[in-house]
């Protein structure tokens, strides 16, 4: 993909991703040292009182970073939040979006955008539920004189 140099749309285009499997988390787990039982053992995430053993937060938050980058364009992006709101499970179809909060002028005299992202988990038999609220802002550089749009 290129990277965009132009504002983007108003609304970023849905990305679904999963689902999720137990071999993700432990895959996570490998790639970020997390190896903390409650995402990989069932028997040690049921007896703290999970029903099953979950996603780490990170793993959440590394897809939506993935997302915001692809959209935004990673050399635009100065920053990225997020705030974790529910727990992902092994079979979970993560469902990414995000939409411009607000456009101005950037340090540059380019143009700053910030949007707003959400991650929402979908699974048969449960309702969609909020999982991942984030924000990220984006500049992209003024146009030189005499350049083409």
């Amino acid at each position: 993909m290129t990277e965009p140099d132009t504002v983007p749309p108003t609304v970023a285009p849905e990305r679904r991703v999963g689902p999720l499997t137990r071999t993700d988390f432990v895959r996570y787990a490998g790639a970020g040292g997390d190896f903390n039982p409650i995402h990989h053992d069932e028997i040690f995430a049921r007896s703290a009182g999970y029903p099953s053993v979950f996603g780490h937060g990170l793993l959440t938050a590394g897809i939506l970073g993935g997302y915001a980058a692809s959209w935004l364009g990673r050399r635009n992006m100065r920053r990225f939040t997020v705030r974790y709101v529910g727990q992902v499970w092994p079979g979970d179809t993560l469902v990414l979006g995000g939409e411009v909060l607000r456009t101005g002028t950037g340090p540059d005299g380019g143009t700053e955008v910030e949007v707003g992202l959400t991650v929402h988990s979908e699974a048969e038999g449960r309702e969609p539920r909020l999982v991942l609220r984030g924000g990220a802002t984006a500049v992209y550089p003024a146009r030189a004189a005499g350049s083409r749009a």
